[in-house]
């Protein structure tokens, strides 16, 4: 199959996004026959103001109904038709979580796919971005997902960041995420690709020392095994620059229900592919001999 950019896939959404709270809080804004509602409809990126009404609450040029039945730990979006979760079946169900932090998580069938317990997700990718010191480099981001490592790559100035999701049903939660970047936008300045591809096979058509730097985060290893393979790691070597630095994610697997030392075993395959490593965080920070 061609690789396809996100944004010919599905077009950015742009109403309102609710949360249980937020819709609370337009209810009562309603029953207190307030004259204005201050909040977010972004999941925290934005302050704006809406003017609640007896049956419907204006917002950007048009009225919307208030919304009924949210569900908790469930993001909403408008389908034309009502609020609705925002999330779907593809081979899984793939849902977009919200958080304390705004930065929303997702899932696949119940996992959730990005740390949230200690900080927001978008900043505990912009930790992880920091460790290959972005600025002005060429990047290849492995396994998009939200696209976080992307968006902290751009904010921190890098040159060109390349990114990989094999699964259509993550692309259409992007859509719909405002916190993830968008390759059209001003912002991203012609510096950000998205490629609805495997980077497992993708790679293979990258030129040799194509990338200053490599964001590697993969999902685990019993879901997608081939990303920490030798084979993929040599290809991770091949298109990296001689002293370019790699971060490798790997959670934090409890080895003694596991019996796996699994950032060990990543570090000891990045070494026999030509990398010097070390643990960092949750994951492996590398860089080409």
């Amino acid at each position: 199959m061609t690789p396809r950019i996100e944004s010919t896939i599905v077009s950015r959404y742009t109403g309102p996004l609710l949360t249980r709270d937020i819709g609370n809080a337009l209810h009562a804004a309603r029953d207190a026959r307030a004259a204005t509602w201050s909040g977010s409809l972004d999941l925290g990126l934005r302050q704006t103001q809406a003017v609640p009404g007896a049956t419907h609450w204006h917002w950007q040029g048009r009225d919307w109904p208030y919304p009924e039945r949210l569900k908790d730990r469930a993001i909403h979006y408008w389908d034309g038709e009502g609020f609705v979760p925002a999330s779907r079946y593809g081979r899984a169900l793939y849902k977009l979580v919200p958080t304390p932090w705004g930065a929303p998580t997702f899932e696949i069938d119940g996992i959730k796919m990005l740390p949230t317990a200690k900080a927001s997700p978008f900043e505990d990718a912009r930790t992880k971005v920091a460790l290959v010191e972005p600025r002005g480099k060429r990047v290849l981001d492995t396994c998009g997902g939200l696209g976080y490592f992307a968006a902290c790559a751009l904010d921190a100035g890098v040159a060109r960041v390349h990114s990989f999701e094999k699964s259509e049903d993550v692309l259409w939660l992007r859509t719909l995420n405002p916190w993830s970047p968008d390759p059209d936008s001003p912002e991203a300045a012609g510096r950000f690709t998205l490629e609805h591809a495997d980077v497992s096979k993708a790679i293979e058509h990258l030129p040799d020392a194509a990338f200053d730097a490599i964001l590697h985060d993969p999902p685990r290893f019993g879901i997608a095994g081939e990303l920490y393979s030798q084979a993929f790691y040599d290809q991770l070597a091949r298109v990296l620059r001689r002293g370019g630095k790699l971060f490798h994610y790997t959670g934090s697997p409890n080895k003694l229900t596991s019996g796996r030392d699994v950032p060990r075993e990543v570090a000891k395959r990045l070494e026999k592919a030509g990398f010097r490593t070390q643990l960092a965080l949750d994951g492996v920070l590398a860089s080409k001999r």
